[in-house]
C-alpha cells in the first residue's frame, strides 16, 4: 500500500504502548468497503510502526488526534477507558451561521443509520442517549468555530447534534439539511472544501504509567488557512 503524499500522518507521541497520530482528512481509519484497494492509516501504520491495535476510528474527512494501541495488553486497557467514558475528546468545527449562545449542551437521543441517505437521526422515542457540550470559540461573518465535547460515543454525534442546533459544519453535505437551517453565505465560496471538523485534544489514562495524559493535534494547512482567511474576511468588514 502506498500512500498519497498528501495523507502523510504525523506522529504526536510513540511509546511501547501507544502511538498517537495526527490524521490527516481524507484519510480512512480502517480499510474502505467500497475502496479496498485504496490508502488507510491503520495499514499505513503497520507498515511503519508493526502491528498496531485500532481503539477508535475518526471519520474520513476528519483530521486530527487518534490513538492506537500497540500491545494487546494496552489495546484491552484502552478499550475499557473508551467503553467507560473515562477518555475525554475534544473537537473544533467550523460550523455555518451564528449562534444566539456562547455555550449549549445538546442532549437528544440518536439512531443511526435512521433514514435512506444512512444518517443519525434524532429518535426522541427510540434513539439512544446522547449529550454533546459545545462552545463558541471565535465568530466570523457567517461563520463560527465551535468547541465540541462529545459526552457519549454515538456515530456522527458531533455532525447530528450541530445540525440539530441550527449550525451545521461546513461543507457537510451529508447533515447541512438535517437542521434545515443556515445555508451557505450567498456569493462566497465555503472556506474549506472538506468536513470542517477536526479532533483537537485527547486526554487518556496511559496503560503502563497509569497517569493521566493529553494530546493534542495542531490544525492541518487547510483548516488553519480558512480560519485565518475568516478572520482577515471579518476583520476588514
Amino acid at each position: 500500500m502506498k500512500a498519497n503524499p498528501s495523507y502523510q500522518p504525523q506522529a504526536l507521541y510513540l511509546d511501547d504502548a501507544l502511538l498517537v497520530i495526527n490524521k490527516p482528512a481524507g484519510l480512512p481509519t480502517l480499510v474502505d468497503g467500497y475502496q479496498r484497494d485504496a490508502p488507510y492509516l491503520a495499514g499505513l501504520l503497520n507498515e511503519t510502526y508493526g502491528r498496531v491495535w485500532v481503539v477508535h476510528r475518526l471519520d474520513k474527512d476528519t483530521s486530527g488526534v487518534i490513538v492506537f494501541a500497540r500491545t494487546a495488553q494496552a489495546h484491552r486497557q484502552l478499550n475499557d477507558q473508551f467503553a467507560k467514558r473515562l477518555a475525554s475528546k475534544v473537537y473544533h468545527g467550523l460550523a455555518l451561521g451564528q449562534p444566539e449562545w456562547e455555550e449549549n449542551i445538546v442532549d437528544l437521543p440518536l439512531r443511526p443509520n435512521g433514514d435512506r441517505r444512512h444518517r443519525t437521526v434524532i429518535d426522541l422515542q427510540g434513539g439512544k442517549p446522547a449529550t454533546t457540550e459545545l462552545r463558541v470559540l471565535e465568530r466570523y461573518q457567517g461563520y463560527v468555530l465551535i468547541e465540541a465535547t462529545p459526552r457519549t460515543g454515538r456515530t456522527h454525534q458531533i455532525r447530528a447534534h450541530l445540525a440539530a442546533a441550527g449550525h451545521p459544519l461546513v461543507a457537510d453535505a451529508l447533515y447541512r439539511r438535517a437542521g434545515g437551517q443556515q445555508p451557505e453565505p450567498p456569493n462566497e465560496s465555503a472556506p474549506i472544501d472538506r468536513l470542517g471538523l477536526h479532533a483537537y485534544s485527547l486526554v487518556l489514562i496511559h496503560p503502563l504509567s497509569g497517569e493521566a495524559q493529553r494530546f493534542e493535534a495542531p490544525y492541518p494547512p487547510d483548516l488553519a488557512g480558512a480560519v485565518e482567511r475568516l478572520r482577515q474576511r471579518s476583520s476588514s468588514a
